[in-house]
This record gives C-alpha cells, sequence and structure tokens, in this order.
C-alpha cells in the first residue's frame, strides 16, 4: 500500500474538516453539507482507485483473464 494515497485522504479529510467548521460557523450549513459529500466523493474516488489496483494484481498474480 502506498504512504502518500494515506497522507492524500488524511489531507482531504482535514481540509474538508476545517472548510465545513467555517462555513458552519458562518451559517452556511447547505454549503458545509455539500463540502463534505465532495470530500467524501474525492476520497472514495481514490480508495476505489486502490481497490481496481489490487483486483489488476490478483488477476494478474493468479492468471486470471
Amino acid at each position: 500500500m502506498d504512504v502518500n494515497l494515506l497522507f492524500k485522504i488524511a489531507g482531504i479529510g482535514i481540509l474538508v474538516a476545517v472548510i465545513v467548521q467555517l462555513l458552519r460557523q458562518n451559517g452556511r450549513e447547505e454549503l458545509a453539507t455539500v463540502a463534505a459529500i465532495a470530500g467524501l466523493i474525492l476520497a472514495t474516488m481514490l480508495v476505489l482507485s486502490m481497490i481496481a489496483s489490487l483486483l489488476e494484481t490478483v488477476q494478474h498474480t493468479f492468471s486470471l483473464y
């Protein structure tokens, strides 16, 4: 597993948490929710790319075509 990917996901989480808190303090609850969902989608896309890489490795290891 690539450590850089974990740092990217953690960075996205910290950045989204800060943005959500700033938006909530300014009374923008709807935008805070949208920002949280956007961060979740970004992190999910990174994890899905890692899962796709894992499945390719399994496919090549066991010669599954």
